[in-house]
């Protein structure tokens, strides 16, 4: 008879737990970037487009971001002020990535900024790379905007991206 009574009090308790951790799992797995995993039509045809795949790629981001790339939300463009590094053809992946795959609203910031703060494994070379974007359109739009309220919401967003390289960046 007490073994009857315990089942009825565990297996609840088990399907809960079951229930918490398969939620836990499918989080883990969803798209930090889902618009990186679609098509659209006219642009670079690039599915999860990555810019910096080696050193060289990496120096060229530095010396982009350097020579002051703006990535505007409005018109959803981004533009490098250095014609010489803009005519690049491997410029058009970075054009793919700012234009088509970075959030720009701030409700889509503050999705992603939750998403980052839930995680507990390290990024993904791409999200990583993504993330760091987001962070430079954020703090170009931080510039831009004019009433204290957005002001105060964009802050918040650049403040909580921040932390989110920074955690990724920490060792394990």
């Amino acid at each position: 008879m007490r073994i009857t009574n315990m089942r009825r009090w565990w297996a609840p308790l088990i399907v809960v737990y079951l229930s918490v951790h398969l939620a836990a799992a499918q989080h883990h797995r969803k798209a930090l970037y889902p618009s990186a995993h679609r098509i659209k039509r006219g642009t670079y045809s690039l599915i999860d487009p990555t810019f910096q795949r080696s050193v060289e790629d990496v120096n060229l981001l530095f010396e982009i971001l350097l020579a002051g790339m703006q990535i505007q939300g409005v018109e959803h463009t981004m533009l490098i002020p250095d014609e010489e590094l803009a005519s690049l053809r491997s410029v058009q992946k970075l054009e793919v990535i700012c234009n088509d795959v970075l959030p720009k609203s701030l409700s889509d910031i503050r999705r992603l900024t939750a998403e980052l703060a839930w995680r507990r494994q390290p990024l993904s070379r791409q999200d990583f790379e993504r993330t760091v974007l987001t962070l430079v359109y954020t703090t170009q739009t931080l510039a831009r905007v004019s009433t204290q309220q957005q002001r105060e919401a964009w802050t918040d967003a650049v403040i909580q991206l921040f932390r989110a390289v920074q955690k990724d960046l920490r060792p394990s």
